[in-house]
């Protein structure tokens, strides 16, 4: 079901090791991918150090955007999950420095709880 869910859009965890050609060159010596997750072309990388939003463009995915958030940047985060009319989710990523946040809307299904942990442990611990 896990293909199914990402071609509808739903987020779901992505190994690692899969990452491996999107996240070349862009993580630092000694960084490790602790979790990620995606949502269609689009991944939320966790690292021990930031949050990487990997959004992939165009038509063949050639072009891609990698925003670098360092978790100590953060200075709050909401998550708003899917309701009954709405079906879609909400990540906002308020960081220093910036007054609008970062926001991510997320397709219903998606892990929302497991992206909020998996902030909640880069930020808070």
């Amino acid at each position: 079901m896990g293909i199914l869910d990402g071609l509808m859009g739903h987020g779901s965890i992505v190994d690692p090791a899969k990452l491996a050609k999107h996240m070349d060159g862009v993580l630092i010596e000694g960084e490790t991918v602790r979790m990620s997750y995606r949502v269609i072309r689009d991944f939320f990388v966790f690292t021990q150090k930031r949050l990487i939003l990997v959004d992939v463009q165009g038509l063949t995915g050639s072009k891609v955007d990698y925003t670098s958030i360092p978790y100590r940047a953060i200075t709050r985060f909401s998550v708003e999950t899917a309701g009954t009319f709405d079906l879609d989710a909400e990540l906002k990523i308020w960081v220093s420095g910036s007054p609008q946040p970062v926001s991510k809307t997320l397709k219903k299904g998606t892990d929302v709880r497991g992206i909020q942990r998996a902030l909640a442990q880069g930020v808070l611990l």
